[in-house]
């Protein structure tokens, strides 16, 4: 485990997640199509979610990527899924991408989960720059940046493409690591 706050836990994905996590993608589809359509289509069924996660565990052994889970502490309910990602070594930057299931959302458990991580990012894994990007329309995604006092750096011209659509201008954030 990462971190404990209330009745809630962050941990590094492992082996015996991937059940929960094709749960989770496959009962929030319509919410994650748009902006989490790469990490939908890998947990549609029970066989894809055991690739996805044995990838994930693999790339946060060798600092590739950082997949964690959010679950309920009494239940061990997955609830969301929180990744450090981009990460540029070099820079010491990684970027912010997070999920939550339609029951939990609206309880301001990422704007924690996202300072737990922040912290947790700047002090085990040395990063110096954390970066969030959204969309101007997502604005509980915005609303999580301010609350963890990322800064507006600049809108990126066609950042992303969801799929089936044009590509989006999307809002950079950054939070520094002020130690």
């Amino acid at each position: 485990m990462v971190a404990q706050f209330n009745d809630f836990e962050i941990s590094s994905v492992h082996e015996g997640d991937a059940w929960e996590i094709c749960d989770l993608c496959v009962a929030n589809t319509d919410r994650f199509k748009r902006y989490f359509s790469k990490t939908l289509a890998q947990n549609l069924n029970p066989t894809l979610s055991q690739y996805f996660v044995d990838k994930k565990v693999k790339q946060f052994e060798d600092k590739v990527e950082f997949l964690f889970t959010l679950k309920q502490s009494k239940t061990r309910k997955l609830m969301g899924l929180i990744y450090i990602k981009e990460l540029d070594w070099g820079k010491k930057q990684g970027e912010f991408a997070y999920c939550i299931d339609y029951n939990f959302e609206k309880k301001g458990l990422i704007s924690k989960s996202i300072k737990v991580l922040s912290e947790y990012a700047f002090k085990n894994l040395g990063l110096e720059t954390l970066q969030i990007i959204s969309h101007k329309t997502n604005l509980r995604s915005i609303k999580i940046a301010e609350k963890n006092n990322f800064k507006w750096i600049k809108t990126l011209k066609g950042e992303y493409t969801p799929p089936n659509e044009q590509p989006l201008d999307m809002e950079l954030f950054e939070l520094y690591d002020e130690r």
